[in-house]
């Protein structure tokens, strides 16, 4: 019989895992939450590169890998943006601590399951699909700053226009998140009846 294994019990912990912590939210947005959001535009954009662009994507690599891409918080916790990127010694010395609590949840996989997992936290190999995961999860931010603000809450203005600015300047160098942004951003915060 194989030993057990913490690894997918650790996984659901994600939902536990609240976002901008330093915010006042009209709406609690947990990793489990983000992490989908982030896996479904990240597969997009990649979707976009292929059809439009004449690009060879693997968006369903692309949507795995942004499933994946927060794993590390379930022992970090969510760093809030402004701490993370406060000088480039705390960015480090955080990406030390992101990276060790990577190696400490693909310590807890069984030895033959390793591998796989090993290749999906380490995405470097990814370049084009590592940005575009990037670039979903801003856009994600960016969603969630929208519905604050359809909801009355002034406290994300100034997240929305930084992240505004991240993504213009993406936009500038992946032409999949300028589409993404012109063509589904704008229905963001609609309702339901406005939608359908």
């Amino acid at each position: 019989m194989p030993a057990e294994s913490h690894f997918f019990a650790l996984l659901s912990r994600l939902k536990y895992i609240e976002r901008w912590a330093l915010m006042r939210s009209s709406s609690p947005e947990n990793l489990a939450e983000h992490s989908l959001e982030v896996a479904m535009i990240a597969h997009a954009l990649c979707v976009i590169g292929n059809q439009r662009y004449g690009r060879s994507l693997n968006a369903e690599r692309a949507a795995l890998l942004g499933m994946y891409h927060d794993a590390s918080e379930i022992i970090t916790g969510d760093m809030p943006t402004p701490v993370k990127y406060f000088n480039p010694q705390i960015r480090l010395a955080y990406a030390e601590v992101e990276q060790a609590a990577e190696e400490r949840l693909l310590a807890t996989l069984p030895a033959d399951l390793r591998s796989t997992y090993d290749a999906i936290f380490s995405s470097e190999q990814d370049d084009y699909l590592h940005r575009l995961v990037k670039a979903a999860d801003k856009i994600s931010a960016l969603i969630k700053c929208v519905d604050e603000a359809h909801a009355g809450n002034a406290e994300f203005a100034t997240a929305a226009q930084s992240t505004q600015q991240t993504l213009d300047k993406m936009a500038g160098e992946l032409p999949e998140v300028a589409d993404f942004m012109a063509e589904f951003l704008p229905s963001y915060g609609r309702t339901l009846d406005q939608l359908l």
